[in-house]
This record gives structure tokens, C-alpha cells and sequence, in this order.
């Protein structure tokens, strides 16, 4: 059981994250993928996914994130909670000694190294580097098709937890995430393999509503950071992103240009924060992506106020368009 004890202070300071976070989504959904006997709201996801993952990169990071047990604290980090891009970068500059601890007690956990061990010289740049791009390659084939699906579950949680918020309070938000979690508005308490107790210190708790969380929720206290709950979201399948058409899209396009060009079609339009808060990655790439988008005519920008808003052509519009199975 763990027990997260509330002062006052924490309750002023209780927060609903403005989103879904890519890196944890990343890490709870290696999760999913290595055990097919859970969840089985998942099933459609895996089997949709598994012909598209670059398989090298995929191990690595299953060896850091396995199936049983913790995963390396590292691949989560506060920075760039909301960003993929600032995220990425963070893992990329993890102190060494951290990275170390972390593969000691992951090797200690499963009775042996994983696949990702650095060599005799110890954990290098070019480490840190390639566990970047292994991030990036599996982000891009496992979760950018889909990350207008995802975005809009966390969005409906979210509204939800307001709406709780507004009608009775700190109370009643905690109340809101009953099964998962019990208490009231001193406490809250989780089941969990261990005895654990958690004090806030007066810092409060981000709710991070997340997708690929399942049954039980994750508490996460680092020092200097304000501690984190990440906890499940009712689930629905996830349906945005491997039709025929988008299948097709993604090949054509690539998948974050796809999910970019599909979130512009659904939402009748979007400016460049809103896509990148949508599809997981910086607003600097959704600059490069659109330009590209816009050069082949497949949407249009413009400037309204100090945004710019970028929406879909005719042209585009029938390129997304998705069609049934013959």
C-alpha cells in the first residue's frame, strides 16, 4: 500500500497536467507491448504496430523498460514533461552516475544485463545519443499515429477532473479518481506490492492523466521537482491511426507529418503550439513539418494576431480522407 499524506499547502498547490506526457507514454506503453496478458484493450494497438517497429531500437528500450519490475527512471524525466523534443534531450544529458544506478538495479532486478550496457569506458555521449534516437523511432512508429487519439482521452479526463474540481473541491477531485486511488483530502492511498508512505513536503502533486497507464497508478518524487502522480484514464480503442488510408499517409508522409496533416483535418484547423501539445513533438518541428505540408499544397497558413493557424486544402482533405476496406 502506498500512502501519499496531503498538507493544506500540497492541496493550494494540486495541479491537473495540461496534457499527456510522450515520454511517459512511452515508457507504460513498452509496457503493453511486452505483455500481451494484460489489458486487452491493447490488443488492436500491438497488433497494429508490431509490423512497423524498427526492432533494434524497440529492444533497447524494453531492456530498460521490461515487463516486470520498474523501468530506468531516467526515460521520464520532469523537463520537457509536455515536449517530446525537450524530453528526448533531457534523457540525452542524464548524469552518468544516474544512468549507472539505474542499469545496477535494473540488472539486479532481473538477475542479469540487459541489452543496453554500456562498455568498459562507461556510459558515453554516443550512449546517450543513440538511446535518443531509439526513443524518437519508437515514438514515431508506436505513438505519433495515434496521438490525436490519445490527446483527446487525456482531454476528456481532464475535463472531467475540472468539472469534479468545480462542483466539490480538492475533495472532490481526489474523490473523482476512486477506484484507483481511496482517501480524501488529507491522503490518498494506492495499492501497490510494497509498503511505501509519500510527504509532499508542502510541494503539492501534478495528476498526470495518461493512455497506456493500466490498473495502477505511478507515484514519482525526484528532488527539486514537484512530485508526480501518473494514473489510467478510462480507455477506448485507439482508432486514429492505422486505417488503409492512414497506413498509406504514413508511408507517404512519414509518421509525424501524417499525424500533423490528420490533427489539421479533424479539428477543422490548429496553430503551431496546438500541434505540437497534440502530437507530441516542439513547435520548431511543427514549423518544419507544415512548411513541407504547405509546399506541396496540402494545407494553408496564416496569421491571426501573433499565431499562425494552419489549415487543411481540398487537396489535403482528400489525401486523409479514409476509406473502408475493399
Amino acid at each position: 500500500m502506498l500512502r501519499i499524506d496531503l498538507t493544506v499547502q500540497d492541496l493550494t498547490r494540486l495541479r491537473i497536467a495540461a496534457g499527456p506526457a510522450p515520454l511517459w507514454e512511452l515508457v507504460l506503453s513498452l509496457h503493453m507491448l511486452q505483455d500481451r496478458t494484460r489489458a486487452p484493450v491493447f490488443e488492436t494497438w500491438r497488433r497494429q504496430v508490431s509490423g512497423h517497429l524498427d526492432l533494434a531500437a524497440t529492444r533497447l528500450l524494453m531492456s530498460l523498460a521490461p515487463r516486470q519490475g520498474g523501468s530506468a527512471g531516467f526515460l521520464t524525466p520532469t523537463e520537457g514533461l509536455y515536449d517530446l523534443d525537450e524530453g528526448i534531450a533531457a534523457v540525452e544529458s542524464t548524469p552518468a552516475c544516474r544512468v549507472r544506478a539505474e542499469l545496477e538495479r535494473l540488472t539486479g532486478e532481473r538477475g542479469g544485463p540487459g541489452s543496453w550496457t554500456p562498455g568498459p569506458a562507461g556510459v558515453r555521449r554516443e550512449d546517450m545519443s543513440s538511446l535518443g534516437r531509439a526513443l524518437r523511432a519508437y515514438h514515431d512508429a508506436a505513438l505519433a499515429p495515434f496521438w490525436a487519439d490519445i490527446q483527446a482521452g487525456v482531454d476528456a479526463d481532464r475535463a472531467l477532473r475540472a468539472r469534479a474540481l468545480a462542483d466539490g473541491g480538492y475533495e472532490g477531485l481526489l474523490g473523482s479518481l476512486h477506484p484507483i486511488t481511496r482517501g480524501g483530502a488529507s491522503f490518498l492511498e494506492i495499492d501497490c506490492p510494497v509498503e511505501r508512505r509519500l510527504c509532499l513536503d508542502g510541494r503539492g502533486l501534478l495528476l498526470v492523466p495518461s493512455y497506456f497507464c493500466h490498473r495502477r497508478p505511478i507515484a514519482r518524487r525526484e528532488t527539486g521537482s514537484v512530485p508526480l502522480l501518473v494514473y489510467p484514464i478510462g480507455h477506448r480503442q485507439l482508432s486514429a491511426g492505422r486505417g488503409p488510408a492512414h497506413r498509406a499517409l504514413a508511408a507517404l508522409l512519414g509518421a509525424t507529418r501524417a499525424a500533423i496533416l490528420a490533427t489539421i483535418a479533424r479539428n477543422g484547423g490548429a496553430t503551431t503550439g496546438e500541434l505540437a501539445h497534440r502530437v507530441g513533438v516542439s513547435p520548431a518541428a511543427v514549423s518544419q513539418h507544415t512548411t513541407v505540408l504547405r509546399d506541396a499544397g496540402l494545407i494553408v497558413t496564416r496569421r491571426v494576431s501573433c499565431r499562425c493557424v494552419h489549415a487543411i486544402t481540398d487537396r489535403g482533405g482528400v489525401l486523409c480522407a479514409e476509406r473502408p476496406d475493399p
